[in-house]
C-alpha cells in the first residue's frame, strides 16, 4: 500500500512579534467560544436562522472579515487562518465590535472544508494569499486544482468567489485553474473588472502596503 502524504503546506511562519497582552487576554477568553468546533461542521448549529454563509480563507488581520460580517449581521461567517498574530488581531475586533456572526478556524482552511456539507457556502472570499513567488515555491500556493474542487463542492449553484492577488503570476495560475474547473464561471466582460475593486471590497491594511509586482486584481466567479 502507497503511503499517503498530506498536502504541501500552502502558508509560511504560524507566529511572528509577540501578542500584546490585552490581545492575548481576548484569545483565552474569546478564542474558545469563536473557535470552530471538531467534527462535521452545521452552519445552522452555529448560527440558527442565518440567510447564508460565506467563508473567508486566509483573513490576516480579520478587517475585511470583521467589516463584511459588520454589514451582514444576518449572514454566518467562517474566517480560516493559521497565522497566530492573524487570529489575535481578528478575535480582537470581533470583541470591539459585537459582532455575533463569525467563527473562526485557526488551521489549514483545507481541513475545514473538507467538513463543510455540499452546497453550504454562498460566498468565499480569498484575498491576497501567500504568494510564494519564486517557481520552485509555486507548488505550495492554496489554489491548486484540489482546492478548487472541494470549494465547487462546497458552494451552492449561484454562489461566488472573488480571489484577489498583487502578485501577476498568482492571478494568471489562479485565473487557468478556476476557469479549467466547469463549476466555475468568470464574471469579467471588461478589463475593469478585474482592475477596479468590486464595489462591496474592503481595503485591508495589507493591501495598501502593495507588496506585489503589480496593482491588485480582482477576479470574481459564480458557481455554475
Amino acid at each position: 500500500m502507497s503511503e499517503i502524504h498530506p498536502p504541501l503546506r500552502s502558508f509560511g511562519r504560524l507566529k511572528a512579534r509577540p501578542i500584546k497582552p490585552r490581545q492575548a487576554a481576548l484569545m483565552d477568553a474569546r478564542l474558545p467560544e469563536l473557535r470552530i468546533p471538531d467534527g462535521p461542521v452545521s452552519p445552522e448549529a452555529l448560527m440558527p436562522g442565518a440567510r447564508e454563509t460565506w467563508l473567508e480563507i486566509g483573513f490576516g488581520g480579520g478587517e475585511h472579515m470583521a467589516a463584511q460580517a459588520a454589514r451582514a449581521p444576518d449572514v454566518l461567517i467562517l474566517g480560516a487562518e493559521p497565522f497566530t498574530n492573524g487570529v489575535a488581531s481578528a478575535v480582537r475586533h470581533i470583541d470591539e465590535q459585537g459582532l455575533a456572526n463569525v467563527r473562526l478556524h485557526d488551521s489549514d482552511v483545507r481541513e475545514l472544508i473538507a467538513r463543510l456539507p455540499d452546497a453550504s457556502l454562498s460566498r468565499v472570499f480569498i484575498l491576497f494569499p501567500d504568494p510564494w513567488p519564486k517557481a520552485r515555491q509555486q507548488k505550495r500556493r492554496l489554489v491548486q486544482p484540489a482546492l478548487v474542487a472541494d470549494l465547487a463542492r462546497a458552494l451552492k449553484p449561484g454562489g461566488r468567489l472573488r480571489f484577489a492577488s498583487d502578485v501577476m503570476s498568482y492571478v494568471d495560475s489562479a485565473l487557468e485553474r478556476f476557469t479549467a474547473n466547469p463549476a466555475f464561471a468568470w464574471q469579467a466582460e471588461r478589463a475593469d473588472d478585474w482592475r477596479i475593486p468590486p464595489a462591496d471590497h474592503i481595503t485591508t491594511r495589507y493591501e495598501e502596503k502593495r507588496l506585489g509586482d503589480c496593482a491588485p486584481v480582482f477576479l470574481d466567479f459564480v458557481r455554475r
